[in-house]
């Protein structure tokens, strides 16, 4: 009866892990890069393994399907393979953990029976090394990207001013009286240096 339990549970949570790692396949927001403004979000570009998309501050959607297989980058193609194998895997491991549970009436002998079981298992090691594996190396490029100073594309670099303090104000103001009246500090004239930064949020 314990091991009845303890088949069922682990039935359980195979199927559980292998209908997470199925709806990650299609979920949209596998990368996400955003441009701020001063006050609100301009741009959001988001990607997943089949299309790339980009939403403006109305939250209108305007998105782009790859268009070939070939012409993909080398690791949304891994990526793709690594995936859809690991839902195949999933599946073809429930069918056979289905036949080799000694709850079920199919399978044949306990014997037989124990053999499917550990097919099932090593099926399912593999689906989610698969998975493991796919998302490991998306994650990777997408770091990799975000602190290669050379990778330029959706790193929106703009300027930032820094406020003007009280007394470079009053600086600036007897400069200009000082030039008007012929002597002082006339020529005399603060400014506060531009800064430099790279906009580039991924999730």
């Amino acid at each position: 009866m314990a091991s009845t339990a303890s088949e069922i549970i682990a039935f359980m949570v195979s199927i559980s892990g292998w209908v997470l790692v199925s709806s990650t396949l299609p979920t949209d927001y596998w990368k996400v890069s955003t441009i701020d403004g001063t006050v609100i979000t301009t741009a959001t570009y988001w990607a997943n393994l089949w299309k790339t998309c980009v939403t403006d501050s109305t939250g209108v959607s305007n998105c782009k399907d790859f268009p070939s297989m070939l012409a993909l980058d080398g690791y949304i193609q891994a990526c793709r393979g690594l995936m859809i194998a690991a839902v195949s895997l999933g599946f073809f491991g429930s069918i056979f953990a289905l036949f080799g549970m000694k709850c079920t009436k199919v399978g044949g002998s306990d014997k037989a029976k124990a053999k499917i079981a550990c097919l099932a298992g090593i099926v399912f090691i593999l689906s989610g090394l698969c998975s493991m594996t796919g998302c490991s190396l998306y994650a990777n490029k997408i770091t990799t990207e975000f602190f290669d100073p050379l990778f330029v594309e959706q790193k929106m670099a703009y300027a930032y001013n820094g406020a003007t303090s009280v007394m470079s104000s009053r600086i600036k103001y007897q400069g200009s009286g000082g030039g008007a009246g012929g002597g002082g500090v006339g020529d005399f004239k603060t400014t506060s240096p531009s800064k430099q930064f790279d906009k580039n949020a991924y999730v």
